[in-house]
């Protein structure tokens, strides 16, 4: 027993899970593998949107962190899509991630209006959970006339990339859970063109070099530049190229939505 335990301590340059042995070593794949099945929901199969999403954890011994997703139709129709950014890496922040997803989720299906949603889930969460800190994006795109509407609590905002012209990031502004005053400042609301892009994201795809502001300025340039790929393709490029020189790793959600009616 002890001779076991001795031959799975990592050695020098080696993983917890390399140092296992064969077969825990396979469950704990297979653990893994399930457990991001369950925190990256399939996304849906809608006739006139597009989809695609890179997940990405930060740490190589956790497949996952703070930056989780929530895509789902309303039952009104609406396409609804969250982002949330939680502090913290591995499985604490996961949870508290998945916290702040699920709040939405309810609030959204309880017909919760967009313009209170996110300061909702920080009164929620202020006396139950007075640590948790997260940015949070809720989107909204109706599906039929093409009109998206974006609140946010501190998140970046979504990078709106028609067919022609120059990628523009919808103004959207607020203040995330935990943070004083949490809500939104305003709904930012786009008409969309048949064949717009809208690009979602979490910080840890713009800050790899951490340059945050430089980081912004080449997505929309990347975007613009590949906004005629399919958006399983253009998710993959982005991502490749940003994280070509990563100098601050951080979890990564990049999640491509394009109209196509």
């Amino acid at each position: 027993m002890l001779g076991d335990m001795a031959e799975s301590r990592p050695r020098a340059g080696e993983s917890r899970e390399e140092a296992l042995p064969a077969r825990p070593r396979h469950a704990h794949r297979t653990t893994f593998r399930e457990l991001e099945d369950l925190l990256c929901p399939p996304l849906p199969d809608l006739d006139a949107v597009e989809l695609a999403v890179h997940y990405a954890s930060a740490e190589d011994d956790a497949p996952t962190g703070g930056d989780l997703y929530d895509v789902l139709v309303l039952p009104g129709g609406d396409l609804h899509v969250v982002v949330v950014d939680a502090a913290g890496h591995g499985v604490t922040s996961t949870r508290a991630a998945l916290d702040v997803i699920h709040a939405v989720r309810v609030l959204a299906l309880d017909g919760c209006p967009l313009e209170t949603l996110v300061r909702r889930v920080g009164e929620i969460f202020r006396p139950v959970h007075p640590d948790l800190v997260a940015t949070v994006l809720v989107a909204r795109l109706d599906v039929r006339r093409g009109v998206l509407r974006v609140a946010t609590g501190g998140h970046p905002p979504p990078l709106v990339v028609a067919p022609q012209g120059p990628p523009a990031y919808a103004p959207a502004t607020g203040r995330g859970v935990g943070y004083p005053d949490p809500g939104s400042d305003l709904v930012a609301e786009c008409r969309l063109e048949p064949g717009t892009l809208v690009l979602f994201y979490t910080d840890g795809l713009v800050e790899a070099t951490r340059d945050l502001n430089a980081g912004l300025d080449r997505l929309a340039e990347l975007a613009g530049e590949h906004r005629a790929l399919p958006v399983r393709e253009l998710v993959d490029t982005v991502v490749a190229v940003l994280h070509r020189r990563v100098l601050h790793s951080d979890d990564t959600v990049l999640l491509a939505l394009r109209w196509t009616p």
